[in-house]
């Protein structure tokens, strides 16, 4: 394909790997629902965040969008419009030159910290949704303290396929456009 028509929109192999992807990420939740707030979804977002870039939104809010479908637009899920987003930013404002040492630690903290401060990034659209002031809203922050506690830490551990699967995605990808170019 030639390099101008790639910069006026995604490619038909973009859209059919996105939408597995996203497809990766519900059903890996699905699978993983037994445990509560146990899950890869914060893993998959950077991964696919430090593999695509801004491209990355489009698996994320497939995942968002059949989520939705499957277990309804209900105000549970006006959240997952923008939770999901503020760790494919913060993902995507850090540095790209870090040392392979630093992004070890750096990416599973990151997605840790995402999990342990869910509950907070979810609060203001339950206060909107809800009419919560302020005492309300931290009562159901301080609530969810222990399921947070349980996300944050689960997330810190599958943080650590991260880079690895980086690296996979990364490789898969060179290869397809190594073979699509000798073709």
């Amino acid at each position: 394909m030639h390099a101008s028509s790639k910069k006026r929109g995604l490619t038909v192999y973009e859209l059919v790997l996105f939408a597995m992807l996203g497809m990766v990420m519900f059903v890996s939740k699905i699978v993983m629902e037994f445990l509560p707030n146990i899950h890869l979804l914060g893993m998959l977002t950077m991964v696919y965040t430090l593999t695509f870039r801004s491209k990355a939104l489009i698996p994320i809010y497939i995942y968002v969008f059949v989520n939705g479908l499957y277990a309804g637009f209900a105000v549970w899920w006006v959240p997952y419009l923008y939770v999901w987003t503020i760790l494919w930013a913060v993902t995507m404002l850090l540095p790209q030159r870090m040392p392979r040492w630093l992004r070890y630690i750096v990416y599973p903290l990151v997605c840790g910290l995402h999990g342990l401060a869910f509950g907070v990034l979810y609060a203001p659209a339950q206060a909107l949704m809800f009419g919560f002031n302020l005492e309300q809203t931290i009562a159901w922050i301080l609530s969810g303290i222990p399921f947070d506690i349980i996300h944050g830490i689960s997330n810190f551990a599958v943080g650590f396929m991260i880079l690895p699967l980086v690296n996979l995605l990364n490789k898969l990808n060179q290869q397809l456009h190594r073979s699509r170019t000798t073709t």
